[in-house]
């Protein structure tokens, strides 16, 4: 196996060439949870793993509770489903609230200000079953909870880890917050190896040519407690050294056989980059800074036969999707006409008639 053969294999186990689910909600499930900070892109990251899915269909299944969003694993939003959210967040908040710690200190964050802000944002949801930021940030205010804006996202986001909020419906174009035991029932919890075990199977499943160092990455989990995750689940895979790095997958596992002609638009954070610390499977570093900046920012990126050759964007006025592409190097004209039907399928995705802007 090469890193070649690496990259094209994730295509598989990441779903983005081959999928088997119908349900977003089983699709996000099986990666065990999707990064999720950009919204639009995070319901397009689930979109290109279920053809035939819509934006508004995947919508339906966020405003239902089927998927929720919320914060874990690292200290960002990502994308869990129903039946993950609880031993998820019981494994992992404690260690999103330690990496947060400076910038909770700095903010001047309190056990006493996060037990007053946790008992106003529950006293706000008696009368109301969704509530935006905005409004969230209004009953703060009101009951003279500190810090401004800034300090009470912050406090949101413990609420969050607190297992108290998580991601309501969509109202007015704007997203809302929900009481989370409302929208998902507190189910007994499991042990911490269980846990780990859960988390590790997940990701070398479906991420799988993965490292340990690329698992203790995603799931932000201390070395000692991902090794010992690892550790669990070996019985059940094998591994292989490629490039002096030790990649696991399940011993069940069947290769796949790059497909030079496939061509995918990828949404920013996409997993297929994002869940790895090592990335130059995928493509190569000198071409790294023009798909993610030193500061966390992943752009769009178009996956030519299991290699990333570029990057895209999309402007949305109205009914039409305004789509442009950059290639890194000279591609073919094969490669520019799939990129084209794959806009159309982005397209199809959001409902709205493209215009495609010719790259330079």
């Amino acid at each position: 196996m090469t890193l070649e053969d690496v990259s094209n294999i994730r295509l598989v186990n990441q779903q983005i060439e081959a999928s088997t689910f119908k349900e977003g909600k089983d699709l996000v499930s099986w990666m065990g949870a999707m990064q999720a900070q950009d919204y639009a892109m995070a319901t397009w990251g689930i979109g290109l793993r279920l053809p035939g899915s819509t934006e508004k269909l995947i919508q339906e299944e966020i405003d239902r509770g089927a998927i929720l969003r919320t914060h874990l694993l690292r200290p960002t939003w990502h994308l869990v489903s129903t039946d993950d959210i609880w031993w998820i967040l019981e494994l992992t908040a404690a260690q999103v609230r330690t990496k947060s710690s400076s910038r909770l200190k700095q903010l001047g964050i309190s056990s006493e200000l996060c037990l007053k802000s946790n008992q106003v944002i529950e006293s706000a949801f008696i009368s109301h079953k969704y509530l935006t930021r905005e409004e969230l940030y209004f009953e703060m205010e009101q009951n003279k909870v500190g810090g401004g804006k800034d300090c009470w996202s912050h406090l949101i986001f413990l609420a969050e880890l607190d297992g108290i909020l998580c991601s309501g419906i969509k109202k007015d174009k704007s997203q809302t917050y929900a009481i989370l035991c409302d929208r998902v029932s507190r189910p007994a919890s499991i042990s911490r190896d269980e846990a780990l075990a859960k988390l590790a199977f997940k990701y070398f499943s479906s991420h799988c040519p993965a490292s340990l160092n690329d698992f203790i990455w995603w799931s932000g989990l201390p070395i000692t407690a991902a090794k010992r995750a690892l550790e669990i689940i070996k019985p059940g895979f094998i591994s292989e050294t490629i490039a002096d790095q030790e990649f696991w997958f399940p011993e069940n596992f069947s290769r796949s056989a790059p497909v030079a002609s496939s061509v995918y638009l990828l949404p920013a954070f996409d997993e297929f980059l994002i869940s790895y610390k090592d990335r130059t499977a995928a493509f190569p570093l000198r071409h790294h800074s023009k798909a993610f900046t030193n500061n966390g920012i992943f752009h769009p990126v178009i996956v030519v036969g299991g290699k990333v050759k570029g990057i895209w964007k999309r402007t949305i006025k109205k009914n039409k999707v305004y789509f442009e592409s950059q290639f890194f190097d000279d591609v073919s004209k094969e490669v520019l006409d799939l990129t084209k039907n794959a806009a159309l399928k982005f397209a199809a995705f959001l409902d709205k008639e493209i215009e495609y802007i010719q790259p330079t």
